[in-house]
């Protein structure tokens, strides 16, 4: 079963969003960790029709015409001068989504993901896909913890109105 969280927690989910975890429920029989081992290059090759299908550019491969640059910073004469890459974005509902696997957690990936999306321009939305369970540990629910006590402990001011937490 594919679980989410969004939060804030005290919100209703965006239905913009709701689409998002249709892609995901739709595709969960090929994603699932539950009895798969894709790397999250595989996971978001299967999700990528569904997702253009919702309005997204999605990343098609890792060549420099084929990635998906937001941009955080621009120069002289306007020139974007810094922009991070991301899995997929959707301009119209200001939407960034990043799908991550064995180091989404492991390795505080989900944590770098975030980072880089508060810094975006025209980014109001950031959704991470997790893994629910690698090697043993339960991914989606220590990402959920650590955005759980984020919001409760209401020591940041955030400039994005929603995180989406997706486990498949």
């Amino acid at each position: 079963m594919i679980r989410w969280r969004y939060f804030p927690n005290c919100t209703k989910i965006p239905e913009h969003l709701q689409g998002v975890i249709t892609v995901f429920e739709n595709n969960e029989n090929q994603i699932t960790s539950d009895s798969h081992q894709h790397k999250s290059d595989g996971v978001l090759a299967i999700l990528t029709k569904d997702f253009i299908q919702c309005g997204f550019l999605v990343e098609q491969s890792k060549a420099k015409d084929d990635l998906i640059r937001v941009p955080v910073l621009y120069g002289e004469n306007g020139k974007e001068s810094l922009s991070f890459e991301v899995d997929a974005y959707n301009a119209d509902t200001k939407t960034v989504v990043e799908v991550e696997a064995g180091r989404g957690y492991t390795n505080y990936q989900f944590l770098k993901d975030f980072f880089e999306c508060c810094m975006m321009q025209d980014v109001d939305y950031f959704c991470v896909a997790i893994r629910k369970d690698y090697r043993g540990h339960k991914d989606f629910d220590s990402v959920c913890n650590f955005f759980t006590a984020m919001y409760a402990s209401q020591r940041m001011i955030l400039p994005l109105k929603g995180i989406l937490v997706i486990g498949y």
